[in-house]
């Protein structure tokens, strides 16, 4: 008897072939399923309304792709067994599995000290377990302990499958074109070198470049754009308030969250403790949105100014400066909103940020992309290119950010400033 291949259509890339077998079982687990409801752009639909596209979505197109790189490197001699082809694609299919609710919004918030590469190589590792150790091969393609490099590099470099899908798929759903990129140009010209490791052809070189343009202007454009960001830290913001209430005893908290909240998780515990996981992957955005609907009407100031905002969307206005703002302003506009809002000085914390954010499109550190020329030669991308953008895009940018906003606070028209200041390395 043969086995039924099922398929999805997905609007970016067309017809998916689904997993068949442990694969397929695993998609259709609740773990794996309730990405489906975490979207890929945590907050970005604020300002993109068309950005509502999700992990699972992502997940299933990275499988796509990662299905014809492997097919295409085969192609051309470099020996792929069915077991290795297996191991991969479980592996690019499970490798977004431990984000949270907005993905990484929230990320530092719901756990402190444990990322979503630790939860997902828990996830996986419960997989594992379960499935009698199939993922085994899986688990060394993850770690980059398997002899054949490229097949790590396909999941997890700076070529991999998973930012050829989500800059694709993020420039589809928010309808940024400058974050079109030809996929199919760039997997078609992937090859191997003698060394094992993941290069380009000298014909796909202009597709590279133009990959990592378009890298670069989608995180100007939407993972960094201010709007986004102003969003994202008035959640984390929300959830920094609640955790505060919690820790003095004056909020009652969601099951959930209380029991992952009771206590300093270590990083072994994710692995050891079943509870912990199995409850952390019962949350996703619908919870959150559903918290912060109560929290707007709960009795404390800041916590319900916060969340009616957010739901509102009246958001922090943000305007780029050359240069940071002083502390001395800073302190002005809280006790400015000490009278505004007749709260405590350390009250206002909640609405004034600092922070830290990366955008380097390229590294020339960390996995370079080589480019394989006719005569044998192997050359990293920065210098084989001719465009003089490329080396630009591996140093670091400096930029700070003012946040300020006309607050009406449901009484008066009042004018209130907030300072946000975030230094981009």
């Amino acid at each position: 008897m043969y086995e039924k291949i099922k398929i999805v259509n997905d609007p970016v890339h067309g017809f998916i072939q689904m997993p068949s077998g442990i694969g397929f079982e695993i998609v259709n687990h609740p773990w794996f399923q309730r990405l489906r409801h975490i979207t890929q752009l945590g907050i970005a639909h604020y300002v993109y309304p068309g950005a509502m596209h999700t992990r699972f979505q992502h997940s299933l197109g990275a499988y796509f792709l990662t299905q014809q790189a492997l097919k295409v490197i085969n192609s051309k001699g470099f020996n792929i067994t069915t077991e290795e082809s297996e191991a991969t694609l479980l592996a690019i299919l499970l490798h977004d599995i431990g984000h949270g609710p907005f993905s990484h919004t929230l990320e530092k918030i719901i756990f402190r000290n444990i990322n979503h590469e630790i939860l997902t190589r828990a996830f996986i590792e419960y997989f594992n377990q379960k499935y009698n150790g199939y993922l085994n091969l899986c688990i060394q393609i993850l770690d980059n302990t398997y002899h054949k490099k490229f097949l790590h590099q396909l999941v997890s470099g700076q070529l991999d499958m998973d930012r050829l899908d989500y800059l694709k798929r993020d420039s589809f759903y928010t309808g940024v074109s400058e974050g079109v990129i030809g996929t199919e140009r760039i997997i078609k010209m992937l090859t191997v070198t003698n060394n094992g490791d993941l290069a380009v052809e000298e014909k796909g070189i202009y597709s590279i470049e133009k990959f990592l343009i378009a890298r670069r202007l989608m995180y100007w454009q939407v993972y960094l754009h201010k709007t986004v960001l102003a969003a994202e830290l008035m959640l984390v913001s929300i959830f920094k308030r609640v955790r505060d209430l919690f820790l003095s005893n004056k909020i009652t908290l969601p099951e959930q969250l209380h029991y992952i909240w009771k206590k300093e998780w270590a990083k072994e515990d994710i692995y050891s403790n079943y509870e912990l996981i199995n409850t952390f992957a019962q949350l996703d955005d619908s919870d959150i949105m559903v918290w912060i609907k109560q929290w707007s009407k709960y009795n404390d100031k800041v916590l319900s100014i916060l969340c009616e905002r957010f739901l509102s969307r009246k958001l922090f206005k943000v305007q780029m400066l050359k240069q940071k703002i002083n502390n001395n302003k800073i302190a002005s506009y809280r006790k400015n909103l000490m009278k505004q809002f007749s709260i405590s000085y350390n009250e206002t914390k909640y609405f004034i940020f600092s922070g830290l954010a990366e955008n380097q499109a390229y590294s020339i550190n960390n996995n370079r992309i080589n480019i394989l020329f006719k005569d044998g030669k192997l050359i990293d991308i920065a210098n084989a290119s001719d465009i003089l953008n490329i080396k630009v895009l591996s140093k670091n940018v400096i930029k700070y950010f003012f946040v300020m906003y006309q607050n009406v606070c449901n009484l008066k028209k009042i004018k209130c400033y907030f300072i946000f200041f975030l230094k981009i390395i």
